[in-house]
């Protein structure tokens, strides 16, 4: 059901906030001779074996000097590849490598090799933040104005590294990494409104997380209370997958995840339903379906302390590849593992200050009832 309230409030500007600009990429430069022009069309880049088609892309670089972190547009997408942080492997995986310490996005003190869905696909008169390039749930009051309701990303990979050293180990984002989240779009407009809508957060985000000296890490996926960022009961709650969650320091034996070894993850928001599916071999399939319209939790009780419309007004957009969690940033707050690194790339590989994730599997498809 629309909410009425809603829709006398929120005007069609709302959700058409001002656009987010594209940084040009100048990851391709001039080649000297017409032998490694030719050495280049002959290597395989990710979009040689994966659609990305609607995909661009955030790099931790910065090669224009614009002090800014690298957008590559889905355009450039189809050609593009980085040697240490967005390449092919030998087996064919779309690798994705984020160091601790490198330019970041401007809302996070954390690094990113991601990409970041893009229903417009290379359609840049709808911008970024558009109605027609995101999507809304159901229960949107302007949800038929959106470039879809619902979405559904599946994806394969396996984490080949997380970092090592942290000075604040056992805060919780320590020795993890980001492998796939649906963020909600930061929309001021929307804020101004007054409705609790237009924060920026994420109702999932799924983590891999291990500690150093650990056989296995763990597996598990966090919904962000739908509230502004100065609330205190803004937070994410945890909810486990395979061995432990964020904040627990137990070795997960068995029942965890090594490095190296491949799982899945179905991400499916039907209607204003998120489902979500995890397989791997050797562990069981593991479900959730929560309502992203309301404040019942995922283990069907009501959270008192969220949105009781949960994310219903804002536009959402999947995103994937490896948003290293540990941050090098040392401050009060959870989110600050104070990790090491130099900013030099090849002394953060050789320190193990770094994370890296394979994707052998990664789509964007419509939304398919459950």
């Amino acid at each position: 059901m629309k909410h009425t309230l809603l829709k006398q409030v929120i005007s069609y500007g709302a959700i058409l906030p001002i656009s987010i600009s594209l940084l040009a990429s100048c990851a391709s430069t001039d080649v000297a001779s017409s032998d490694a022009e030719k050495s280049k069309t002959a290597q395989s880049i990710p979009a040689d074996k994966f659609d990305l088609s609607h995909w661009k892309m955030n790099v931790p670089v910065d090669l224009n000097n614009d002090k800014k972190i690298d957008t590559i547009t889905v355009k450039e997408m189809q050609t593009y590849s980085h040697p240490d942080f967005f390449y092919l492997d030998e087996n064919g995986g779309m690798v994705f490598t984020a160091p601790n310490k490198a330019i970041t996005s401007a809302n996070s003190s954390n690094t990113r090799s991601e990409l970041r869905q893009m229903l417009r696909g290379s359609n840049t008169k709808i911008k970024t933040s558009y109605a027609g390039n995101n999507f809304a749930i159901e229960a949107h009051p302007l949800s038929e104005r959106f470039g879809a309701v619902g979405g559904k990303m599946e994806a394969t990979l396996k984490v080949d590294h997380v970092a090592l050293r942290a000075m604040n180990p056992l805060k919780p984002p320590a020795f993890s990494v980001v492998v796939g989240q649906i963020h909600a779009g930061k929309d001021k407009a929307l804020v101004a409104k007054n409705l609790g809508f237009g924060w920026g957060n994420e109702p999932i985000k799924i983590y891999y997380k291990k500690f150093p000296g650990h056989e296995n890490g763990s597996v598990f996926w966090t919904y962000e209370r739908n509230l502004p960022k100065d609330d205190a009961n803004r937070t994410d709650i945890a909810y486990p997958v395979w061995g432990n969650t964020w904040r627990n320091a137990d070795e997960p034996g068995s029942a965890g995840v090594a490095l190296g070894e491949e799982f899945s993850y179905t991400i499916n928001v039907d209607g204003n339903i998120m489902h979500l599916t995890f397989t791997a071999k050797d562990k069981p399939t593991v479900n959730y379906s929560i309502n992203l319209a309301n404040n019942v939790d995922a283990y069907g009780e009501v959270d008192t302390k969220d949105h009781p419309l949960g994310y219903t007004a804002d536009w959402l957009y999947f995103k994937a590849g490896a948003y290293n969690q540990c941050s090098t940033k040392d401050a009060p707050g959870m989110w600050y593992a104070a990790c090491l690194g130099t900013g030099d790339w090849k002394t953060d590989k050789n320190n193990g200050d770094y994370t890296q994730v394979t994707f052998s599997k990664l789509e964007l498809s419509d939304s398919v009832k459950q």
